[in-house]
C-alpha cells in the first residue's frame, strides 16, 4: 500500500464504514491503519483511547505476525485475536496491507465481530480502491496530480512568483 493522502471526505467515507461495522459488530471502536502504523480513520469510541500509540502497536504486531507466518510456511494470517480479562482486539488486513481494528467487549463476541469484519473488508478496500484509482489518474490529491500541475507552470509564472 502507498501512502494515501487523504481529504476529509475520503476520511468521512472511511469513518462511515467503520461506524457500521461498530454498530453491527457491537464493537466499541473501530480503526483503520495503514502497514506504517498511521491512523487513517476511526469510529465508535476512539476518543477514550490513544489512536497514535494504538495504531503503531497495530501495525508492529501484525508485521511480526506476518513474520511468525512466512516461518510456518504461510502466505500470511487473515486475522489476529487479542483476548483481555475486559477489552479485546480483533485485527484484519485489508486488501493493499491497510489493518482494520476492532476493540470489542463481552457486549460482543469472537464470531459476530469475525463475521462483520469480513463484510467491512470488502467495503473499505473498495474505498481505498476508489482513492488509488483517482490518485494516479491525476484528479486527486496524490503525486500524479503534483506532477501534472507542476508541469504546467510557465516558465514566466516562476518569474513573476521568484521576482515578488
Amino acid at each position: 500500500m502507498k501512502d494515501l493522502i487523504l481529504l476529509a471526505e475520503d476520511v468521512e467515507r472511511l469513518t462511515g464504514a467503520l461506524g457500521r461495522l461498530c454498530e453491527e459488530a457491537k464493537g466499541r471502536a473501530a480503526f483503520l491503519v495503514d502497514p506504517n502504523g498511521r491512523l487513517l480513520a476511526d469510529s465508535g469510541g476512539a476518543a477514550n483511547l490513544d489512536t497514535t500509540s494504538l495504531a503503531s502497536l497495530v501495525a508492529g504486531s501484525m508485521a511480526a505476525t506476518g513474520s511468525l507466518a512466512q516461518i510456518l510456511g504461510e502466505r500470511g494470517f487473515s486475522g489476529l485475536f487479542l483476548e483481555g480479562a475486559r477489552a479485546h482486539l480483533y485485527l484484519a488486513v485489508v486488501e493493499g496491507g491497510a489493518i482494520l481494528v476492532v476493540v470489542f467487549d463481552g457486549g460482543s463476541s469472537l464470531g459476530l465481530v469475525r463475521f462483520r469484519v469480513k463484510r467491512a473488508i470488502d467495503e473499505v478496500g473498495r474505498i481505498l480502491a476508489d482513492f488509488a484509482v483517482r490518485d494516479q489518474s491525476g484528479k486527486g490529491p496524490g503525486p500524479a496530480r503534483a506532477a501534472t500541475e507542476l508541469a504546467e507552470i510557465t516558465d514566466e509564472e516562476i518569474d513573476n512568483l521568484l521576482s515578488s
